[in-house]
């Protein structure tokens, strides 16, 4: 159980990088984190990515705060930059990438716009869901093969390293991690 959470939850201490991504999704804790630091200096730039899941065909809607981010979001990109620029990230440091249904999409899609603005990507800031770290790493690395990143992610369901065994919901939450991880690239390979 121990390799299993170590091996789902990829956590670093953020250094300096070139850029911060943020995969889709309807949490706003994600770009938050990205927000703050971004405000502290640590990338230019910020890519969220995503236009929305392809198993629902449509944004999902916010999941979290629903108080602070209350407007109507076509894509995970609009809500992800509105979250953004809620927390101070000016206009010219967000980046656009809203065709993505996918995690492996959001990582294909993100190369082509920083490919296509001319940018070298030597070190990125990953930030995403805790248990959906792992898998997001492994995407981002597949296209960045030259990056080194640093995954600073966070837990907006409560769902932890230390505690995702103690309940049904972290249980399949982290299981299904490990079963999308195991046949997403076997698909791919």
């Amino acid at each position: 159980m121990k390799t299993i959470g170590d091996f789902v939850f990829a956590e670093d201490i953020p250094e300096k990088a070139d850029i911060i991504f943020i995969p889709g999704n309807g949490y706003p804790e994600m770009a938050e984190h990205a927000a703050r630091l971004y405000m502290e200096g640590y990338a230019p730039h910020i890519l969220p990515s995503g236009k929305y899941s392809v198993v629902m065909g449509h944004f999902s809607g916010v999941l979290s705060s629903k108080q602070d981010y209350n407007r109507k979001y076509d894509t995970e990109w609009e809500f992800l930059k509105d979250v953004l620029m809620h927390n101070h990230v000016p206009d010219h440091a967000i980046l656009k990438e809203d065709k993505a249904t996918y995690t492996y999409e959001n990582a294909i899609y993100s190369r082509k716009v920083t490919d296509g603005l001319g940018l070298t990507i030597r070190k990125a800031i990953l930030c995403c869901k805790s248990y959906h770290a792992r898998r997001a790493l492994m995407y981002y690395q597949m296209l960045y093969p030259d990056t080194k990143f640093y995954v600073c992610a966070d837990c907006p369901d409560g769902i932890t390293r230390e505690n995702w065994k103690d309940t049904e919901e972290g249980i399949r939450a982290v299981t299904g991690e490990v079963t999308r991880i195991i046949l997403q690239f076997q698909l791919m390979v």
